[in-house]
């Protein structure tokens, strides 16, 4: 991979707010050597290419912090139906999907049948185009919790997304298999869903004993623990068990906030709205009267969750883009849609919505901190936007208007179309 000046662009680095009109990006083979004020490119040799972007809008690869890719974007109650080979071969369209949407990095929060590390090989080593992917293996729970899905007459359970484990030696043995099968992520769900009649959302299914073994086995063993946690006594488990990432966090008391200001340097939350939303929006369509979803507390869990990320912003908690894409109401290729609900429903900027997809998403992703802002020694992982998303987030939904995604160097355009691999500027 030789180098490449791209000039004339609006550069946004994520380090902060700023746009850097007239800006340039010099990147040498998988890195980033230097980016900002077209001064950057003064001292570049004449004999490396430059590109001229015609004042389009360039910004870091954004990172999806909730990330389903093995989801073959059913309905939410058909997601671990599909069997291992077509949750595969769904989770190579959906890791092309992804990427030419702009995210060049993805955390996953729960894998089918063990297929994202499957998939983060294939993309590690170029044989398919995708995000970086933090590998989790299946989804850890109690007899009972909300990923609990087997008949308890069938008798043994099928791998397909939930692990179940009771007791904390179980919990152990559970956090062993999951880095035996070489993941990088352990998703456990500490409380339940609106929809789950054996298992609300804020009803803890898991002990604190059973959560401290969890985090305690994974973290020596070199693993990122996230977590399904809705109601304020999970938010509260997770923080004080040592969690790394908060998915959900849409009930705080006082007592949570406080634990999170504590430890805002440490954890991320990404409060997943997509998932509420689009139920509400599609309720119907799934066969759920409208009426039902209210009942259920689909409407309060939006407004409870708007209040949660208005005081996680004034504590200095870094929220994550996120929101259980993957399925047929979330799917995969949307994913900037959250940046919209930050700024309509979380009062954020457009830019302060970017921040939230890059700089924090990066620092969440790779606590080395390789990815996220475009400085020198960094990944070169970029998009090139025809539009602004500083000034309208909305843009980045348009795949038409994504130009161009750069990740570890290599270009890509058009990938949301079928069958197209890399290409040139």
């Amino acid at each position: 991979m030789s180098d490449v000046v791209l000039t004339n662009a609006r550069v946004f680095t994520g380090v902060d707010g700023e746009v850097i009109d007239g800006g340039a990006v010099w990147v040498s083979g998988r890195y980033v050597r230097a980016a900002g004020p077209a001064e950057v490119a003064a001292g570049v040799p004449a004999e490396v290419r430059r590109v001229d972007l015609g004042g389009r809008f360039v910004m870091p690869g954004m990172t999806e912090s909730h990330a389903h890719l093995s989801y073959a974007n059913n309905g939410p109650s058909e997601i671990d139906k599909a069997s291992a080979e077509e949750a595969m071969l769904a989770a190579v369209d959906n890791a092309r999907m992804v990427l030419g949407a702009g995210f060049t990095a993805a955390i996953s929060f729960g894998s089918v049948h063990r297929v994202d590390v499957t998939l983060r090989d294939a993309i590690n080593r170029g044989a398919i185009p995708g995000p970086r992917l933090a590998a989790a293996g299946r989804d850890l729970g109690g007899t009972g919790s909300n990923i609990d899905s087997y008949d308890d007459r069938a008798g043994a359970q099928p791998e397909r997304l939930g692990l179940i484990a009771d007791g904390p030696w179980a919990v152990r043995q559970a956090v062993r298999r999951i880095r035996k099968a070489r993941a990088d992520v352990v998703k456990i769900y500490l409380d339940g869903e609106n929809l789950n009649d054996k298992a609300r959302a804020e009803e803890l299914t898991y002990s604190d004993d059973e959560v401290n073994a969890c985090v305690d086995e994974a973290h020596r063993r070199g693993l990122r623990v996230v977590c399904h946690a809705r109601g304020a006594d999970a938010v509260k488990q997770a923080v004080r068990a040592g969690i790394d990432i908060i998915g959900h966090a849409n009930y705080l008391d006082d007592e949570a906030v406080e634990l999170l200001r504590r430890d805002r340097h440490r954890v991320f939350v990404g409060p997943g709205i997509a998932w509420e939303i689009q139920f509400l929006a599609n309720c119907e369509s799934l066969g759920i009267p409208r009426a039902v979803a209210r009942a259920r507390g689909y409407e309060r869990e939006v407004e409870e969750t708007v209040k949660a990320v208005r005081r996680l912003r004034e504590i200095g908690v870094r929220v994550l883009v996120g929101g259980d894409y993957g399925l047929n109401i979330t799917p995969h290729g949307t994913n900037a849609k959250d940046l919209q609900y930050f700024v309509e429903l979380f009062g954020m900027s457009p830019t302060e919505a970017l921040l939230c997809a890059t700089r924090d998403g990066g620092a969440a992703f790779d606590p080395n901190g390789m990815v996220g802002t475009l400085e020198e020694g960094k990944f070169a992982d970029l998009v090139v936007v025809d539009g602004d998303p500083s000034r309208d987030v909305t843009v980045l939904q348009d795949h038409a208007r994504i130009h161009t995604v750069m990740k570890d160097g290599i270009v890509y355009r058009g990938l949301p179309r079928s069958n197209p691999y890399g290409s040139d500027l």
